[in-house]
């Protein structure tokens, strides 16, 4: 059951002609009153061919006209128009039925207190099977206006209540969290000029793709200019940024004037504070292009960004656990995926879009973010949208493969919170990861299978295996991912790592209960943690002599690292050890 409070209005004729009348596709079907505040001698032109809908607004309006008279200020706000439907599946409701919900929906908004014989007059009209529009004039018979605040979250709760005593389908309660849905006309209006989004959604992706590329608010509005949007900001004497409005090209009103939108009335978290908040959180970011001496590439940079992720998330890190830290790496995590689908390959990109659309409602819920606490996720998003070269095979599927797992942790953190609208929104944009991730790791599995190791090194490798993720081990080996992820164990083990321990930690920092193939889940894990030199001990201690014998800082940047010594199993394990 959906009921979408509309907007105040001053023309109850107005109101009551689009409700008796055909609609806009001749969509209406025997419009006519089910319920009412004094059905006894009401009007309804549905019904009663002498009635009008002149005499039915009169006599909605009486208590409106007298209270005007009264005190000569006239009310320009008194039409409170709710439509409630069905959700849809749900079983055909008679008149009756829908009579007694419009009673419990208009006693829960506040229109018609229980008990209440002073209270506003109302309709509610049906014109098709699944909705009906209850219509109210919001001056009570005594001439008081309603108690209305907060009266979206109580017809809810009502509606949540409705569903349950009729047997309807349980919908999910809202949080005011939402953006606010198009209208008839916003729709109808990208239908006639050939749009295929209205212009608040077309906005709204437009905003969230340009964040990546922005480490200010001034950025930010600047990029949206220079990408054909037109922007309003609205500053003070001072030159401050209050607020700003964008509008979409084209999107002009009667007057043929540019129609403006202000950011928080597209999304909630779209308004100047909250871009503030995540944007000017840290300390400002050198170019990527103007950095010297990275020591990774930005895409293996955002796969480790991701690891503290699922540990700020989760809270088994020192810091982590904080809901509000939680929340910002959430809200974080969407913008990396947004920049991830800018910048993938082409036949990766429709799947990524898609779900970084998808999880825009995962990125915000009632609980505030301490954005400070993602700085390195955010930061990570904005290296991949400004570097000039894409990634390679196994770092991409790497990356792709992370950005699952951190949408899984995200998903179950809002489902333990019960966050049931965000836990949603993950869970949809977690089926379009799972699929981009697919694509981009067959071809790293074809290339991999073709150079497995032989026989011999396999079995030495299964037993790695078994004897790392005892509890998976089955699974893993039976996987058809598995001589690929013999292929890379054996690649890093010629490196200096050791195979068992690669595993351990690999399935430390993914569980594999859930991972539908576990072996391809630790390919992308271990080519990520495998990327790094293998720790070696000889090496440290002669870096720290190299150290201590440096005199400044400048002839430490400038002393040659020493070369890396392969080092025996028991040493390695002594090095893990100590």
């Amino acid at each position: 059951m959906i009921a979408a409070i509309k907007p105040a209005g001053s023309n109850t004729r107005g109101l009551l002609a689009y409700l008796y009348g055909p609609g806009r596709h001749d969509e209406h079907i025997d419009p006519h009153i089910v319920a009412g505040f004094a059905m006894l001698g009401m009007p309804d032109p549905g019904r009663d061919e002498n009635a009008t809908l002149t005499e039915l607004g009169r006599y909605l309006d009486e208590p409106v006209r007298l209270r005007n008279n009264e005190f000569g200020k006239k009310i320009t706000d008194h039409v409170w128009h709710c439509p409630v439907r069905a959700a849809p599946g749900d079983r055909y409701l008679s008149d009756t039925e829908w009579a007694e919900i419009a009673h419990r929906i208009v006693e829960a908004a506040g229109i018609v207190p229980v008990g209440d014989d002073l209270a506003c007059r109302w309709i509610a009209v049906r014109h098709a099977d699944d909705h009906i529009h209850i219509l109210a004039t919001t001056v009570r018979e005594d001439g008081r206006r309603p108690k209305l605040h907060d009266s979206g979250i109580r017809v809810g709760d009502a509606c949540r209540e409705i569903e349950k005593d009729y047997g309807l389908r349980r919908l999910k309660k809202g949080d005011r969290t939402a953006t606010r849905r198009p209208t008839q006309a916003e729709m109808h209006k990208a239908e006639r000029l050939g749009w295929e989004q209205t212009s608040q959604g077309w906005l709204e992706d437009r905003i969230r793709a340009a964040i990546p590329h922005a480490a200010t608010a001034e950025e930010l509005l600047a990029y949206l200019e220079a990408d054909g949007i037109a922007v309003k900001p609205r500053r003070a004497p001072s030159g401050d940024l209050l607020g700003y409005a964008v509008g979409r090209p084209g999107d002009v009103n009667e007057n043929g004037e540019q129609i403006f939108r202000p950011g928080g009335g597209i999304a909630p978290d779209l308004s100047l504070p909250k871009l503030k908040a995540r944007l000017e959180t840290g300390a400002p970011e050198e170019h990527p292009t103007a950095r010297r001496n990275r020591p990774a590439n930005p895409w293996e940079q955002a796969t480790g960004a991701l690891d503290a992720l699922h540990t700020e998330i989760t809270g088994t890190g020192s810091e982590g656990g904080g809901d509000a830290r939680a929340q910002a790496h959430i809200a974080a995590l969407g913008e990396l995926i947004e920049a991830t689908s800018q910048k993938a390959p082409a036949h990766l990109h429709a799947e990524l879009q898609a779900a970084s659309k998808a999880f825009a409602r995962a990125q915000r819920s009632q609980i505030q973010s301490e954005d400070r606490a993602a700085d390195t996720v955010r930061i990570a998003a904005r290296d991949i949208v400004h570097t000039a070269t894409g990634p390679d095979g196994s770092v991409l599927a790497a990356l792709v493969a992370a950005l699952v797992w951190a949408a899984i942790v995200a998903r179950r953190w809002h489902e333990a919170k019960g966050h049931a609208h965000q836990a949603d929104a993950a869970r949809q944009a977690l089926q379009r990861l799972q699929a981009a991730a697919d694509h981009a790791l067959t071809p790293v599995l074809t290339e991999l299978e073709q150079r497995q190791p032989r026989e011999t090194t396999r079995l030495t490798l299964a037993s790695d295996v078994r004897a790392a993720v005892p509890d998976h081990a089955d699974r893993i080996l039976a996987d058809s991912g598995w001589p690929a992820l013999a292929t890379v164990l054996a690649d890093a083990e010629a490196h200096g790592h050791q195979p068992h321990q690669l595993l351990k930690e690999a399935a430390a920092q993914r569980e594999l209960s859930t991972a539908r193939q576990p072996a391809r889940v630790l390919i992308t894990r271990i080519q990520h943690t495998s990327r790094n030199p293998a720790p070696n001990r000889r090496a440290e201690a002669a870096r720290r002599r190299s150290t201590m014998t440096a005199s400044t800082p400048t002839q430490r940047a400038r002393n040659p690292q020493p070369a890396a010594v392969v080092t025996t199993p028991a040493e390695q394990q002594h090095r893990q050890r100590r």
